[in-house]
């Protein structure tokens, strides 16, 4: 799949977030910053703003400058002020002693070069691969039946034979059955998770026994797996952080890996989906339980506030869940930590 990695925002000095207070500055912030490979728009904007997700709020398109929707190793990224007002923009090096020089300019660079939004590395495959389903969905689809000559474990470049129906599709994906997830209060059955085992191409449909090559594989392809159509989902780096919907409150019900403690840049599922209204791009503070303490004098055990231990961003939904990386980690989070509005 070709990798489109480039950043989105065009007309960002429109978008109104509607959020209670105006982005603060760091203390510390710097008036400019020359972009480096391996840099994330989140990197930048945390060094400018006390909350990074607030960025689209005081981003300045200049219009003298080409293609202002790109962020590129080696572009300035500055503070200046409109109207009294902190925005932050691309600059342009001028001659004298680096002023700004505004006037129109060609500039010609790979898309490919411009920054993401946030580390890709670390979600692309439950961006384009892993996927959350229903079970009906998953027990309806084909099965693996073996591979040739009666194999029945196979991968990269072997050919395979499916019973079901591959409904004219060109590309089968193979899942194989990984999470069940359930909320934590109310039990309700959430959906389920299909873990990408390899992609495959069709090469024939006998009746109701399938014929597929095996393109690649992560897992060696055994017998039972479910094939269901590839979403050939194209992974790119356009999210814009952005404020959830007021009164949003949910918990992180896993991780990937299977980590006790989670971190920067693991990614997390949430118990908060479309059908709660989250969007692609919700920023979402991590809160940690408090604990509890036995009152001196009732002798009462009290439980204590939750205590703001992080941030995540929702980078995929589904109906009832969605993704989300950990962009920051003041301390270990863990599962069942609560997730609310900023």
């Amino acid at each position: 799949m070709i990798r489109k990695f480039f950043i989105a925002f065009a007309a960002l000095s429109l978008v109104s977030l509607k959020l209670a207070a105006a982005p603060e500055l760091n203390a510390n912030h710097p008036d400019r910053y020359t972009v480096v490979k391996g840099d994330t728009l989140w990197d930048i904007s945390e060094r400018f703003l006390t909350s990074p997700w607030l960025w689209p709020e005081v981003w300045h398109v200049n219009p003298q400058i080409s293609n202002p929707h790109l962020i590129f190793p080696g572009d300035v990224i500055g503070l200046i002020y409109i109207d009294g007002q902190p925005r932050i923009t691309t600059l342009k090096e001028g001659p004298n002693n680096g002023v700004v020089k505004l006037s129109p300019k060609v500039r010609a660079a790979p898309i490919s070069t411009a920054i993401p939004t946030i580390p890709l590395d670390a979600i692309s495959s439950f961006l384009s691969e892993n996927r959350i389903v229903t079970l009906e969905e998953l027990e309806a689809a084909p099965y693996v039946l073996s591979g040739k000559e009666a194999h029945l474990i196979t991968g990269a470049g072997d050919e395979i034979f499916a019973r079901g129906d591959a409904k004219g599709a060109e590309k089968l994906g193979i899942y194989r059955k990984s999470e069940r997830y359930t909320d934590p209060d109310s039990g309700e059955f959430l959906g389920l998770e299909a873990r990408a085992i390899a992609s495959t191409s069709v090469s024939a449909q006998d009746d109701d026994v399938v014929t597929l090559r095996v393109l690649r594989s992560s897992e060696e392809v055994r017998q039972g797996d479910r094939l269901l159509v590839s979403e050939d989902r194209e992974l790119n780096s356009t999210f814009t952080p952005s404020k959830p919907k007021e009164g949003l409150m949910g918990k992180m019900i896993a991780v990937d890996s299977g980590v006790n403690n989670i971190g920067q840049y693991h990614v997390v599922t949430i118990n908060l989906g479309a059908r709660e209204g989250v969007e692609i791009g919700n920023v979402f503070a991590v809160y940690k339980s408090g604990g509890t303490t036995v009152d001196p004098y009732t002798k009462e055990r009290v439980e204590l506030p939750a205590q703001r231990a992080g941030l995540m961003m929702v980078f995929r939904t589904f109906d009832k869940l969605s993704y989300g990386l950990i962009l920051k980690a003041q301390r270990p989070l863990a599962v069942l930590d609560e997730v609310r509005v900023p």
